[in-house]
């Protein structure tokens, strides 16, 4: 049996259906990244302010930042998720923050995968449809953004 995905609940992730989100971590690493694993840390939109600055010289809040591994022998990599900002954009589409949470974590795992949603002409947005369908998720960031 392949290593689990790990998924860290901080500040900013109460609420969230922990057990449904580990389940669907599972899931993603298995049938989207081929068995790798990752790690996933759900906190504030303090903590991802603070990553983005520091990793992209951007000084505000995100949704969700994705590191991948320099090494493909410690996993795919690590992805932050702002449980705060999933919680508004969920209350703003009609749906929870857990699936918010679910569909953040996707999009992370699909740029843990190379994929590069401003670069790939559509490539990623193609490969986020077809993955959210499969799982059951709403549409997802970058049917949003369109």
């Amino acid at each position: 049996m392949s290593p689990e995905p790990l998924i860290i609940f901080k500040s900013g992730s109460a609420g969230l259906d922990r057990k449904s989100l580990r389940l669907l971590a599972r899931r993603i690493s298995e049938e989207v990244a081929g068995g790798r694993t990752f790690c996933c840390m759900v906190t504030s939109d303090k903590e991802l302010r603070r990553l983005n600055r520091e990793f992209r010289g951007a000084d505000y809040p995100t949704d969700v930042l994705s590191f991948p591994s320099p090494s493909p022998e410690g996993g795919l990599g690590d992805i932050a998720i702002s449980g705060e900002r999933a919680s508004e954009q969920a209350a703003a589409l009609g749906h929870d923050a857990s699936t918010e949470t679910a569909i953040l974590l996707l999009h992370g795992v699909l740029h843990l995968l190379g994929y590069d949603h401003e670069a790939d002409k559509g490539r990623m947005r193609r490969a986020e449809a077809k993955w959210r369908k499969l799982l059951g998720l709403p549409a997802g960031l970058i049917e949003r953004a369109r």
